[in-house]
């Protein structure tokens, strides 16, 4: 698994996102509806997208994306009823999340298409550890699932922070506030599930 990331390297990633990513692919350094200050006002809105918003919320869309699948594989996986109801309640709350994200990038003017396709960054399940965690059932399964689930949540609380703190638009930050708020409460839950009982 990537080693997870500081704060400070998470905003780092957060503002290079809009030029690049970690292949080097290039992006746009913002959408063409860009103002003088930098910010993005789209057609019909009053609200404003900086560069950080757009990189946050394109970056939360593709961690989402990736988790989903793991937890979508827990029933079938894994009896355990805690486990179940963990990876159902998360599921929900991650595809609201996820939902509200594209919302409002598409109230940006960013492009629709995803930046980050193809790439492996901090918080993001690989296709390799998916195929791994088809072949696991029961503990195994819940292990590998918890790693990657922490991994997530650990790696969006960085990142939502780093939002938190340096983004433009009240409705991004809200999301990215209640990102960290939920994150942390699941890392909690998290630790009690893997509590030997």
């Amino acid at each position: 698994m990537r080693a997870p990331v500081s704060a400070s390297m998470s905003l780092f990633l957060a503002a290079l996102l809009v030029t690049a990513c970690a292949t080097g692919s290039p992006t746009t350094t913002a959408p063409s509806n860009a103002g003088p200050s930098g910010s993005v006002s789209p057609s019909g809105s009053a609200s404003l997208f900086s560069p950080t918003d757009v990189a946050w919320l394109q970056l939360t869309v593709a961690m989402n994306e990736r988790l989903l699948p793991v937890l979508d594989m827990v029933p079938s996986r894994t009896t355990d009823p805690g486990w179940q109801t963990f990876a159902a309640r998360l599921g929900t709350a991650h595809r609201a999340d996820l939902s509200t994200a594209r919302r409002l990038l598409a109230e940006s003017g960013a492009p629709a298409t995803n930046p980050h396709e193809g790439h492996d960054m901090p918080g993001m399940v690989t296709e390799q550890e998916l195929t791994t965690l088809r072949s696991a059932t029961g503990v195994a399964f819940q292990r590998l699932a918890g790693q990657h689930v922490r991994a997530h949540l650990q790696q969006a609380v960085r990142v939502a922070t780093a939002e938190q703190r340096n983004g433009v638009s009240p409705a991004t930050t809200a999301l990215a506030t209640e990102v960290v708020r939920a994150g942390d409460a699941e890392l909690t839950r998290l630790d009690r599930l893997n509590r030997p009982a």
